[in-house]
């Protein structure tokens, strides 16, 4: 049902790109910025962490995410699901979300070309997890433009800095005009 979740005041985010594209350092940096109730729902925590579930289509983890947002939206947070979301797994839950939210919606496809994904993943600090996630997986899982259906995301390329590319966010999202929710 179109106009369900959330409230007019809420803001939902949608952060999707390949591995090592910046998703999770926008995610934080906007947490950072925004002074307020602001969830941010993660693919890796919700799917490997929560679940221990592999990416797989019709996986349960896809309908955990699309609830946990839903679930932040209706308790007054304004909400960013961050992630790869591969479009062909990902996409009808998202499209869902984003017809079903009530308030301000933003879709956002960080697209960064492999040699930058190598390069970008080459400085994680976490040596266990550069261990586990080589250069050949992020080869293998690497899908080029892969964008949602509808033309309903924006892109931002590797040129836009994590500064930019939260400042960009924030005012596409009019997030400086909108009261910190504290329901």
């Amino acid at each position: 049902m179109v106009g369900t979740v959330g409230t007019e005041e809420t803001r939902l985010i949608v952060l999707r790109g390949n591995s090592a594209s910046g998703k999770s350092s926008v995610a934080a940096g906007l947490r950072e910025r925004f002074d307020g109730k602001l969830a941010v729902v993660g693919q890796d925590n919700l799917r490997r962490i929560v679940l221990g579930e592999h990416d797989r289509p019709g996986a349960a983890n896809i309908g955990l995410i699309g609830m946990t947002a839903r679930y932040a939206l209706d308790s007054g947070f304004h909400t960013v699901v961050e992630g790869i979301l591969s479009a062909d797994r990902y996409g009808s839950m998202l499209d869902d979300l984003v017809r079903d939210h009530r308030g301000t919606t933003r879709c956002y496809y960080l697209d960064v070309p492999l040699q930058e994904t190598l390069a970008r993943h080459a400085t994680k600090a976490d040596p266990d997890y550069l261990a586990q996630v080589t250069d050949e997986h992020l080869r293998e899982w690497y899908r080029e433009r892969d964008f949602l259906p509808g033309g309903i995301e924006s892109v931002i390329d590797a040129a836009s800095s994590l500064e930019a590319t939260v400042e960009r966010i924030m005012r596409e999202t009019r997030w400086r005009r909108v009261p910190a929710l504290d329901r």
